[in-house]
């Protein structure tokens, strides 16, 4: 575990307290016998894989979730060896997947009997799958009319065995779908009831959310999906749930400019005002994973206890803060998000999802664990 003392000049902080308070929240919610599953796709949110998909383990998390097979595969080779479902799953990796005890979702009938035909030729049996109902979504999954080829299927093959059935809500977290939710969550029942009926076990149900987990508890079934929440973001307006990631960096050089200097950056978008103005240069850019839409003023950033604006176009390794009257050094932290700003609030600056800030800090950021 890295820590606090290696920092470089520019790192994401990973909180262990706040995520250990994140996880309890949403455990207290849950009732002692349901699972809990993390998601840690996406380099786990932009948050390092292995790094966070450590701190999840030692907390206590029953299950993970990647994307893709190769993340699992990173998983395993740094040492992680929970119970790993891959989401999107191909037919390409299935050796690989088998080799490193991964656990595919399985969407369809093709799929699933291209991985019978794997585990066929590896001498496999009973292999641990989970079956990807579409409730709504419409992104993958069995429709309720496929249901009975697949249940025909699952009774007449020994090579795998069911550990789940899930789906995905597609808008839990807005209250004006609620309907739609509910009408979702009903139609998985149905169609998890089904399954579980004819194969004569009763593999885990799932399909809750982060959002679900806070606004449709009563429907926890035997486990639940953390994705956005453990991170630091709540679908509940009011609750405020503790960021983990902090991304920081050290002011690399400071300059007075006088009028006459003209202007500051690329395209000379940042005009020198007329009483000058003092900058300071971070070693942040847009391949960091700082939108050049947060250019010319429109974010700020933490310095000293105040927030300063950009000036200027954000550079591809860099960008320029004023920090005119503001006490600055070199060498002093300023925060790209954390506790303020939030990245919630450069989210809504961008008109986007925290989601896509948080996966687009690139791994040339180095991950720090901090206590």
């Amino acid at each position: 575990m890295t820590t606090a003392a290696e920092q470089e000049f520019s790192r994401l902080e990973l909180d262990l307290n706040h995520c250990r308070a994140n996880y309890q929240y949403f455990r207290s919610k849950l009732r002692p016998e349901t699972k809990l599953l993390v998601l840690v796709k996406a380099n786990a949110y932009g948050h390092g894989a292995v790094e966070f998909a450590a701190m999840m383990r030692d907390l206590g998390a029953d299950y993970m979730a990647v994307a893709y097979a190769v993340e699992g595969i990173e998983l395993r080779k740094g040492g992680i060896m929970s119970p790993m479902m891959v989401l999107t799953t191909g037919s390409d990796f299935f050796p690989e997947i088998i080799d490193y005890n991964l656990e595919p979702g399985i969407p369809n009938l093709s799929t699933l009997k291209a991985l019978c035909g794997v585990l066929r030729a590896k001498g496999k049996k009973n292999y641990p799958i989970h079956i990807k109902l579409d409730t709504g979504m419409h992104r993958l999954g069995f429709v309720p009319s496929e249901i009975p080829e697949l249940i025909d299927f699952l009774k007449n093959t020994s090579r795998v065995k069911v550990a789940s059935i899930y789906s995905h809500l597609a808008a839990a977290d807005e209250p004006q779908h609620d309907a739609f939710t509910l009408s979702q969550i009903e139609l998985f029942r149905q169609g998890a009831e089904s399954i579980s009926q004819a194969i004569a076990y009763k593999p885990m149900w799932h399909i809750l959310n982060s959002a679900g987990i806070e606004r449709f508890t009563q429907y926890q079934f035997d486990m639940v999906r953390l994705g956005i929440g453990i991170y630091g973001v709540s679908a509940v307006p009011g609750v405020r749930l503790a960021p983990v990631a902090s991304f920081k960096c050290k002011v690399l050089q400071i300059k007075t400019l006088r009028p006459e200097d003209g202007t500051v950056g690329y395209g000379r978008h940042g005009a020198i005002p007329s009483e000058g103005m003092t900058i300071a240069t971070i070693p942040v850019g847009y391949a960091d994973g700082l939108d050049r839409h947060l250019s010319c003023g429109r974010a700020r950033f933490l310095l000293n206890g105040h927030l300063v604006p950009t000036v200027g176009n954000i550079c591809m390794d860099m960008c320029m803060l004023d920090v005119t009257g503001v006490p600055a050094s070199v060498g002093d932290t300023v925060t790209i998000f954390g506790e303020e700003p939030r990245v919630e609030d450069l989210a809504e600056t961008l008109g986007t999802i925290p989601y896509e800030i948080l996966t687009s800090v690139p791994r040339r950021i180095r991950r720090v664990v901090v206590k």
